[in-house]
C-alpha cells in the first residue's frame, strides 16, 4: 500500500492525546474494609470493572478514529498494474466513422461514448502534459499537440466522419515520437485491416480501447447496376439492386423504395435470409435521358446511417464514331445525331487528336500502310474499340500486327456461304434480339479472310469457321461490307450488331456512383472553357483539386469535406455532369473482434493492452484501478465515520 500524500503521517502524533486524557482523568480508588457489608463490596468491585471496559473501548475508538482520519487525508492507495509513460506527449485517435452510430449496452452513441471515455484519459495526466488527438478526417489540428483545455473544446466539435480508416493508415499518420497511443474505436473487422495485417511498432505503448456495439445486425445496399450498363437514352432497361444482410435475423417483407428525380418508381418486397443477400429488380420507365437521380430507401432500425442509397442514371453522353475510308453503309447506321457523333477521314489525313477521344474507329476497305497502322496501333493501346472491315485484297502482314490473337490467311472459297444463327447467350447480344427462334434469316457472305474454326467468334459460318471475331478491344470482319461480297450491309442483323458494337465500346467516363473511399472523379466535358474550375454544387460547395486532359476532368475526391448525396459538376454557369456520392459499404459491416482477436491480430506483444468496458462507468473505475491504483481513503474515511459514531453510542448507551 501507498500513500498520495504521505506527510500527512505526522498527524498520527495526535494518536497521543486520547491516551494522554484517558491517563489523567484514571481515579484511583481507597478500599475501605467493613465486616458485616460483603455483599455492599462485591457490587462496587463489580461497577468498577465496568467502568473500566467502558473506558478502554472509549479510548479505542478514538484512537481508531484519528488513525483512520489521519489515514484518510494521506489518501492510501494499492499500486496500480500499470505504469503510464514518463513522457509528456500522450496521442489520443478517436475513431469517428458513421458505424460509431450504433448503439453500446447503455444506449448510448458508441461515438458519445468514445468522447467520454476521452475526457477520462486526459484526466489522468498531469496538467503540462501534451496530446495528439487523431480522428478519421486526418484534419489539420492534428497536426500539433493541444493542451488538456483545446483537447476537452475539440471534443465538443466531433462529427461523424465519411471516411473509414484502417490501423495501418492511422499507424502512419500518428507521430514518430508518440509512444504513448489510447486507440478508442469499434474494430470494425471491415476496416480495420484484414487484408494488409498491421505491424505494431514495439516502442509504442498501444492502449486500445474497444467499445462493443450492442447489435451487429444491419441490412445494406451492397451493388446497384442497370440491366445494359451500355443503354443509351430513352431505350429500355432494369435497374438491379442486390441487397445484403449481415446479422443473424432472417428479414421477410422489407420494403425497398426506388424514386428518381424525386419521384417514387417503384417499391419491391425482399425477404432477407441470416448472412445472406438477395435481388430487387426495377423496370426503369421509357423516355429517360439527361442526368436522372435515382434513391433507393428502406427502413432497418436500429442501425440507419446506411439506409438509403444514392445513383445515377446519366444518359447525357454521346457515342463518338470515327471511319476511316468508305462510310456509305454506315451514315446510315449512325446517322441519329440525338445518339451518335459521327466524324469521317481519308486514311491519309486522319486527326490523331480526335481519334484519341472516339468510342470507336471504324477502318472500312482500306489498304492499311504503315503510318496508318502506327495510328492505329496507339489507338488500340487506350480504352477504345476498333473494328476493321477489310479490302477485298488485304495485306495479311499489317492485319495481323492489329489483331495478333488471330492466325490470318486467304480465303480459299470463293463460293458464298450462310452465317449461322448467333449465339444468344453471348453476352454482346444480349437485350438485341427479342425474338430468337431457330429458323431466323441471317446473310450470306464470300470471305476474303481465314482464321479457322472460332467458337469464341460473334458470328460464324455454319461451318465454324469466323465471319466477326473480337480479340480484346478491336473487332474483325473475314468480308468487305459490299455487295460482290456479304448482303451483311444491306441485312436486318446488320444494323443490331452495330448498333451493339457501338454501344459496348462506349467509354463512360462518369460511374453511376463513387464511394468515399475512392480517391479520384473522371468527367468528361465538351468544352473545358481555360482554367476555370469545375466545381461540385450539391449540400455544399466545394472546389476540388484537379487536372484535364483534352475533354476529361479528373478530380481529387474530397473525402473530408463532402456527405453522401448528389452534386452537380458545374463550370462557371453550365453544368457538364451529374455525381452521387455514397459511404463506403464496409461501415456497415459492423461485425467486431474481440479483445483477445484484437491482441492476436496485432501480433499479441507486451506492449499492447486492451479494455474490456462496454459502459464508461466500468472504464472510469478500470482506467483508474490500472494506471492510479486502486484508492482506499473512502474506506478510511468510512472506518473513521463509523468508529466516531461507535464512540458516540458507547457513551450514551453502554452504562
Amino acid at each position: 500500500m501507498s500513500f498520495a500524500f504521505p506527510s500527512f503521517l505526522w498527524a498520527l502524533f495526535a494518536l497521543a492525546i486520547p491516551i494522554l486524557i484517558h491517563l489523567f482523568n484514571f481515579r484511583r480508588t481507597t478500599r475501605i474494609y467493613f465486616s458485616t457489608t460483603r455483599f455492599l463490596h462485591q457490587v462496587r468491585q463489580e461497577t468498577t470493572q465496568q467502568r473500566k471496559l467502558k473506558q478502554y473501548l472509549v479510548l479505542a475508538s478514538r484512537l481508531l478514529f484519528i488513525l483512520f482520519l489521519v489515514l484518510a487525508f494521506a489518501q492510501p492507495f494499492l499500486p496500480a498494474r500499470e505504469q503510464l509513460t514518463a513522457g509528456r506527449d500522450v496521442t489520443v485517435y478517436l475513431d469517428n466513422s458513421y458505424s460509431m452510430l450504433s448503439q453500446t449496452a447503455d444506449k448510448t452513441r458508441a461515438l458519445d461514448a468514445g468522447v467520454r471515455f476521452i475526457q477520462e484519459i486526459v484526466g489522468l495526466f498531469q496538467p503540462d502534459t501534451r496530446y495528439h488527438f487523431i480522428t478519421n478526417d486526418f484534419a489539420p489540428s492534428a497536426n500539433s499537440y493541444k493542451t488538456k483545455s483545446e483537447v476537452l473544446d475539440l471534443l465538443t466539435q466531433v462529427r461523424l466522419s465519411p471516411v473509414s480508416r484502417s490501423f495501418r493508415e492511422v499507424q502512419q499518420r500518428i507521430g514518430a515520437n508518440d509512444r504513448e497511443v489510447f486507440w478508442i474505436a469499434d474494430f470494425q473487422k471491415s476496416t480495420f485491416g484484414i487484408d494488409d495485417p498491421p505491424v505494431p511498432d514495439s516502442l509504442v505503448s498501444w492502449r486500445l480501447v474497444p467499445i462493443p456495439l450492442t447489435d451487429a445486425s444491419n441490412i445494406l445496399i451492397d451493388s446497384v447496376y442497370l440491366e445494359d450498363p451500355f443503354v443509351v437514352g430513352g431505350q429500355r432497361n432494369t435497374l438491379n439492386v442486390r441487397l445484403r444482410n449481415v446479422g443473424p435475423r432472417t428479414r421477410e417483407g422489407l420494403v425497398l423504395k426506388l424514386t428518381v428525380n424525386d419521384v417514387q418508381s417503384g417499391t419491391a418486397a425482399v425477404n432477407l435470409e441470416s448472412n445472406s443477400t438477395a435481388m430487387a429488380r426495377f423496370d426503369l420507365v421509357q423516355g429517360l435521358s439527361g442526368w436522372n437521380k435515382a434513391v433507393l430507401s428502406f427502413t432497418d432500425f436500429p442501425v440507419s446511417f446506411d439506409n438509403e442509397f444514392y445513383t445515377t442514371l446519366n444518359f447525357s453522353e454521346k457515342i463518338r464514331i470515327v471511319t476511316i475510308g468508305n462510310d456509305t453503309y454506315l451514315q446510315k447506321v449512325f446517322g441519329n445525331n440525338a445518339l451518335f457523333t459521327m466524324q469521317h477521314f481519308a486514311p491519309g489525313n486522319v486527326d490523331v487528336g480526335l481519334l484519341s477521344q472516339a468510342d470507336l474507329v471504324i477502318v472500312n476497305g482500306v489498304d492499311i500502310d504503315t503510318p496508318l497502322r502506327d495510328i492505329l496501333q496507339n489507338y488500340q493501346r487506350g480504352p477504345g474499340s476498333m473494328f476493321i472491315v477489310p479490302p477485298p485484297q488485304p495485306n495479311l502482314t499489317t492485319l495481323q500486327s492489329l489483331v495478333p490473337g488471330l492466325s490470318l490467311a486467304k480465303a480459299v472459297s470463293k463460293e458464298f456461304a450462310d452465317l449461322d444463327k448467333p449465339d444468344f447467350q453471348n453476352p454482346f447480344f444480349e437485350n438485341v434480339f427479342e425474338e430468337r427462334t431457330p429458323s431466323m434469316s441471317m446473310p450470306r457472305a464470300r470471305a476474303v479472310l481465314d482464321w479457322g474454326v472460332d467458337r469464341s467468334a460473334l458470328l460464324a459460318f455454319k461451318d465454324g469457321k469466323g465471319f466477326l471475331a473480337r480479340v480484346k478491344n478491336t473487332y474483325i470482319l473475314a468480308s468487305p461490307l459490299e455487295a460482290a461480297f456479304t448482303d451483311m450491309a444491306t441485312h436486318g442483323v446488320f444494323l443490331p450488331v452495330m448498333y451493339r458494337m457501338a454501344a459496348s465500346s462506349h467509354r463512360i467516363s462518369q460511374k453511376s456512383y463513387y464511394t468515399l473511399s475512392e480517391n479520384t472523379i473522371v468527367l468528361q466535358a465538351d468544352s473545358l472553357d481555360g482554367e476555370v474550375p469545375v466545381r461540385l454544387t450539391g449540400k455544399q460547395e466545394i472546389i476540388p483539386s484537379q487536372r484535364r486532359s483534352i475533354d476529361r476532368v479528373v478530380m481529387e475526391l474530397p473525402k473530408f469535406s463532402i456527405d453522401p448525396g448528389f452534386y452537380y459538376a458545374t463550370m462557371r454557369e453550365d453544368t457538364v455532369g451529374l455525381i452521387a456520392f455514397d459511404l463506403d459499404k464496409r461501415e456497415s459491416l459492423l461485425d467486431q473482434f474481440s479483445a483477445e482477436e484484437i491482441k492476436q491480430h496485432l501480433g499479441g506483444g507486451k506492449n499492447i493492452s486492451l479494455f474490456d468496458s462496454a459502459a464508461t462507468d466500468s472504464f472510469s473505475n478500470e482506467i483508474k484501478e490500472r494506471y492510479l491504483g486502486t484508492p482506499l481513503w473512502k474506506w478510511a474515511l468510512g472506518l473513521a465515520l463509523l468508529f466516531l459514531l461507535a464512540e458516540v453510542l458507547l457513551i450514551r448507551f453502554l452504562k
